[in-house]
């Protein structure tokens, strides 16, 4: 079958979690392992369990999905974490959203599915952003997740700057900008597989946070 959906996977040390999320990728879906300096076999286990793996030197959240989004060459792309705490069978849904005239995105919404999925800390982060972005940006979103599906060429028009942890925040202000209908979709988020690098421990959503709302500033122009 002709793939025509890529997925993009940013990865840094997700060994673990990999063979989990790879073998629930949906037919038509192509996995895009984005490797962030992993000192782990993450490359060579995505390999093995068929994902295209790119090399993304600059370590940042938000340099691992632009690579990955200009190494796809699908009209299609989603991002996701690779962590296991969001399923790749969801992605369906996401995409039955985009099939309607002019630039579009979709977000997961993650709904937490088991003791542990959404540390407190994350979720009240998470809520002050979506109230500052929704206030600033005219949007209506509930959470910025890390799950989202939109068309390629749309992405790149955006121009995105950031690398690090703001680049979620960026797509979202600079494509409500743009004048692009953005939805969300519920879908369920478990406890991550491995150890968290960001929304499990405090320290790691202090950085997601403090990076988001640097964006906020510079992309709204008004600061937080």
């Amino acid at each position: 079958m002709t793939r025509d959906i890529d997925v993009v996977l940013p990865c840094l040390n997700e060994a673990e979690a990999l063979p989990w999320v790879l073998s629930r990728m949906p037919e038509g879906f192509r996995p895009i392992v984005v490797d962030n300096a992993s000192t782990d076999d993450s490359a060579a286990i995505a390999r093995r369990h068929g994902a295209h793996v790119v090399e993304a030197p600059q370590r940042g959240f938000g340099a691992a999905c632009h690579t990955g989004l200009v190494a796809a060459t699908a009209d299609l792309v989603c991002v996701m974490d690779a962590d296991a705490s969001l399923d790749p069978g969801d992605l369906p849904r996401l995409l039955a959203d985009l099939h309607h005239a002019g630039p579009a995105l979709v977000l997961g919404r993650r709904r937490p599915v088991g003791r542990g999925a959404w540390p407190l800390h994350a979720r009240l982060g998470n809520t002050v952003l979506a109230r500052s972005l929704n206030r600033r940006a005219g949007t209506a979103l509930h959470d910025l997740g890390p799950m989202r599906a939109a068309r390629r060429a749309d992405l790149l028009a955006l121009e995105l700057a950031d690398r690090r942890f703001g680049y979620p925040l960026e797509m979202v202000l600079r494509a409500a900008a743009a004048g692009w209908r953005i939805g969300e979709v519920d879908v369920p988020y478990r406890p991550r597989t491995g150890r968290s690098k960001v929304t499990g421990t405090v320290g790691g959503t202090v950085r997601a946070v403090r990076d988001m709302r640097r964006v906020l500033a510079e992309v709204s122009g008004a600061a937080p």
